[in-house]
């Protein structure tokens, strides 16, 4: 990424999930906060990823694991490090 001292609002959308998940560098990170502080735009685009995410978040948490899904996870993990080349 080019040196920049602000993002423009199309930078921003780009970025606006790995925002949310926190997966952008500090720096990006920063930027993206900066333009949402600024830019009502994509302070209300912003407020509304948010809000549907913590809506999924919210539901996935009533749904009820199936038995033995942690087992299955668990499993399919051991394999597929067994198998992964060194």
């Amino acid at each position: 990424m080019a040196d920049v001292d602000r993002f423009i609002c199309e930078e921003v959308f780009r970025r606006l999930d790995d925002y949310l998940d926190r997966e952008l560098s500090a720096e990006e990170m920063r930027l993206v906060r900066e333009h949402i502080d600024t830019c009502a735009a994509c302070a209300a685009e912003h407020r509304f990823e948010r809000e549907i995410l913590e809506d999924v978040k919210v539901k996935l948490r009533r749904i009820a694991m199936p038995a033995g899904l942690l087992d299955k996870v668990h499993a399919a993990i051991l394999r597929a490090q067994a198998e992964a080349p060194p």
